[in-house]
């Protein structure tokens, strides 16, 4: 019999303890949006309410605040207020008369990775409190398998053999982005472009294969996606996927979130152009990392505001009762609010073409705030890029 081999880290408190609640999306509009993988149900010790937050406050930054109902312009950059109530835009709605692309499906099996063979947490082993940090936990993951899900959206407009622009999304396909895609292509807003949508390798947070591949800064996912991945959807689909990075788009929710910018940050040669909700910004990479120590903490903190500006074009939005998960009062590397508010200053400063959208009445990945925004973040995301029939 093959032995399994154990791995005992260090990771942020209250990622360890409660890293999977931390990911799954806010309950709330009747389509389904939830991530391709859930996290296993466990028994978790009951936690404070996440505290709601006033965008106005000290240390936040400056932003203008819309009526409500009304959702930024999609041609302009800077930070904007939204709600408190959310409607699902039009665009998610089906329309006669308009070409509807097609959603082809492949399963990956860990066996066939290179990159990432597969692990999952220890659910026999609890995590422990290191006695020498206080916010960080032991934990034990093992070698484990997993079934990939991908799923491949094409166009009715596609042209074979035409080198196409796309898009990545992490945690799976979301069923209702077909018809979003149908509406916008037709009416010019967004180029004939590919939804690349590769479901997680399983289990959430530190000591998962899911918060493996999301939540460690470096540029192996996006690696994994460019050599194991893309190769097989242009095989399966049918499709030519261009090689120009401002033709190639990420995006992602919770931690998937923190992959689509990890993803454009390590490889611009790939990305330009990222998409994010409720972005994991904060400690919670494992297994610990001396060089990053505060894991994707580290964008706002150091990474973006020590470097040269990156040719990237940038989404996001928080809710105002986003994730807030501090073991201490000392321990501020776990509040995805204020990591969001720090990206925005820091993208400010660097002069990076970005919209940051503050959330009124949402919570983490809110399904009725993701449902109004996510068309006018697509567009915003695709700005200067050809439309071909574009106005």
């Amino acid at each position: 019999m093959r032995q399994v081999l154990k791995i005992v880290v260090m990771v942020g408190v209250m990622a360890g303890v409660g890293a999977a609640m931390a990911q799954v999306p806010t309950a709330g509009a009747s389509e389904t949006m939830p991530p391709e993988t859930a996290a296993p149900a466990a028994a978790r010790p009951a936690r404070p309410p996440n505290p709601l937050r006033d965008p106005n406050a000290p240390g936040f930054v400056k932003a203008k605040e819309l009526a409500d109902g009304v959702v930024p312009p999609a041609n302009v950059d800077g930070n904007f207020i939204i709600g408190p109530t959310h409607h699902r835009a039009p665009e998610f709605t089906p329309q006669d008369g308009v070409p509807k692309g097609t959603l082809i499906e492949f399963t990956m099996s860990s066996t066939d990775s290179k990159i990432y063979p597969g692990i999952a947490r220890d659910t026999e082993t609890p995590a422990t409190p290191d006695p020498k940090d206080p916010t960080r936990m032991l934990v034990v993951s093992h070698a484990a398998p997993y079934t990939r899900h991908v799923a491949v959206y094409v166009p009715k407009q596609y042209v074979a053999g035409t080198a196409a622009p796309f898009i990545v999304g992490a945690d799976g396909v979301d069923r209702t982005w077909p018809t979003m895609l149908d509406n916008m292509i037709a009416a010019h807003r967004l180029p004939v472009m590919i939804g690349v949508f590769i479901g997680n390798g399983g289990g959430d947070g530190p000591g998962s294969e899911r918060g493996l591949e999301y939540d460690t800064m470096s540029g192996l996912y996006a690696e994994f996606v460019e050599k194991e991945v893309l190769p097989l959807v242009e095989k399966n689909a049918n499709v030519k996927l261009t090689k120009d990075p401002d033709g190639r788009a990420t995006m992602g929710a919770s931690s998937g979130g923190s992959a689509a910018m990890i993803m454009a940050w390590y490889h611009p040669e790939w990305y330009h152009r990222v998409l994010t909700v409720s972005g994991t910004f904060v400690n919670q990479q494992w297994p610990h990392s001396d060089a990053i120590p505060h894991g994707a903490w580290e964008l706002h903190e150091h990474q973006i505001p020590e470097s040269p500006a990156k040719p990237l074009r940038i989404w996001m939005e928080v809710g105002d009762h986003d994730n807030y998960h501090a073991s201490s009062p000392d321990d501020h590397l776990h509040d995805w609010v204020m990591a969001n508010e720090n990206m925005a200053k820091v993208l400010t400063a660097k002069g990076y073409h970005y919209k940051f959208v503050f959330a009124r009445n949402a919570g983490h990945t809110d399904r009725p705030t993701r449902a109004e925004l996510l068309p006018e973040a697509m567009e915003y995301i695709w700005q200067g890029y050809p439309i071909a029939g574009k106005n």
